[in-house]
């Protein structure tokens, strides 16, 4: 969780898994319509995109599955559902791209990383492809070369 000083970049939380799940066509940016209590959360780090996907529906983008815990300091009446789906915010054109894509290549939208960017809320969306197991294999002989490869060149 690095914040640099010049821009107030925080990353919160990475779905580090579904780059090994997914083959990644395009990322967006979009800001989330968030209540007090899920920034709170979000500022200490309590975030999970694991199991996170967008939808979209009448125009608008929708995070759905995302968890953020509830604040621990709150009361349970103030504090929110940790699953509940959130309302992602872009602009028009974006969307309507997005529309086509989903719908008629079988594309997926899903969620990369958490950050706070100058004190707003931020995910970054990305357009995948579901990957096929020998996809997968490919991945992890590709990965396991590059470590070889490194080794024997640290070992020089």
């Amino acid at each position: 969780m690095a914040e640099s000083s010049d821009g107030g970049f925080k990353i919160v939380a990475e779905n580090r898994q579904a780059r090994f799940e997914y083959e990644i066509l395009e990322t967006f940016e979009a800001g989330i319509e968030l209540q007090g209590t899920e920034v709170k959360s979000i500022r200490n780090g309590k975030a999970n995109l694991r199991d996170g996907f967008a939808l979209i529906r009448k125009g608008e983008a929708w995070l759905h599955n995302v968890h953020i815990s509830p604040h621990e300091t709150a009361s349970q009446h103030f504090n929110h559902e940790p699953r509940r789906t959130r309302k992602l915010l872009m602009h028009k054109q974006e969307i309507r791209k997005l529309m086509g894509k989903v719908d008629q290549q079988g594309l997926t939208l899903v969620p990369l990383k958490l950050y706070l960017k100058r004190g707003w809320a931020k995910v970054t969306l990305a357009l995948v492809r579901g990957k096929k197991l020998h996809d997968k294999r490919d991945d992890l002989k590709q990965k396991q070369a590059k470590r070889e490869i490194a080794r024997v060149m640290k070992s020089q």
